[in-house]
C-alpha cells in the first residue's frame, strides 16, 4: 500500500508540474499582452462566419499559424506571411491554430485572396478553381435557382463556365456570406512588433553579434597566454 501511495503521489506531483509549466506559466506571461493596433475586433458577421468555420470542421484541414522553424521555414516562401505571435490571437476564443495542413494555412488568406467572389465559388465547387483540390464542396451553403427566379436581393455567385447549367444561377445563403466575411477578414500583414519593440530587438541582436564576433579574438588571446 505504501508503494501505491508513493506512485500516486509522484504521478500527481508530475501532473501538477507539467500543468504549471504548460498552462499556468504561459497564461501568466501572456494574459496582459495587448492586441496590436492594426488588429481589429471581429464584426458580428465575421463571428457568425467563425462559428460556421468551426462547425464544418475547417480547422481539421487548415492551420492558422505560420511558423519559422523546421518545415515551417517554407511558409514565408509560400506567401503565408510572417510567423504568428500570441498577440495575433487577442480576439480569438479559442485560437483556431489547427494541427494539420491538408489544405494551406489560412492565417493571411484575406491578404492572399481578398475576392469574395473567388471564395464563394471555391466553397461551392473547389475543383472549378483548383483542379487537383481534395477540399470537399459545400453546396448546402448555396441555393441553385433558375435564372428567371433570381431576385435583386440574391447574391449570385460568379462561377467559371460549365460549373452549373447555362439557365441556372447559384445564390449564396447568408451562412456562405458570413463564412466568406470571416475568411477575407484574416489579414495579419501588420508588423509583429511595435516600433519600440523592433528597435529593442535590433539592439539586442547587435549586442549579440558583437559578443559573437569578439569571442574568437578572446579565445585566441587566452590560447596565447597559455602558450
Amino acid at each position: 500500500m505504501e508503494n501505491e501511495l508513493k506512485l500516486l503521489g509522484g504521478a500527481m506531483v508530475t501532473l501538477a508540474m507539467a500543468t504549471s509549466a504548460m498552462v499556468v506559466v504561459p497564461f501568466m506571461q501572456l494574459k496582459d499582452v495587448p492586441a496590436p493596433a492594426a488588429l481589429k475586433p471581429y464584426t458580428g458577421q465575421q463571428l457568425r462566419g467563425r462559428d460556421i468555420y468551426v462547425g464544418n470542421g475547417c480547422m481539421t484541414c487548415h492551420t492558422q499559424q505560420p511558423s519559422s522553424t523546421g518545415a515551417g521555414r517554407a511558409d514565408a516562401q509560400r506567401g503565408w506571411g510572417r510567423p504568428s505571435v500570441a498577440a495575433d490571437y487577442h480576439y480569438d476564443a479559442p485560437p483556431l491554430l489547427g494541427t494539420m495542413r491538408t489544405g494551406p494555412d489560412l492565417f493571411n488568406i484575406g491578404a492572399r485572396q481578398p475576392s469574395a467572389d473567388w471564395h464563394l465559388g471555391h466553397l461551392f465547387q473547389p475543383r472549378s478553381y483548383v483542379a487537383d483540390s481534395n477540399m470537399p464542396a459545400f453546396p448546402f451553403l448555396f441555393e441553385v435557382k433558375d435564372k428567371s427566379a433570381v431576385t435583386r436581393a440574391d447574391r449570385v455567385v460568379v462561377l467559371p463556365a460549365g460549373t452549373v447549367g447555362y439557365d441556372q444561377a447559384v445564390v449564396a445563403r447568408p451562412e456562405a456570406l458570413d463564412l466568406v466575411a470571416y475568411l477575407t477578414g484574416m489579414n495579419h500583414t501588420y508588423p509583429a512588433l511595435t516600433p519600440g519593440e523592433a528597435a529593442l530587438a535590433a539592439q539586442t541582436r547587435a549586442r549579440s553579434a558583437g559578443v559573437t564576433n569578439a569571442a574568437p579574438a578572446n579565445s585566441k588571446g587566452a590560447q596565447d597566454v597559455v602558450k
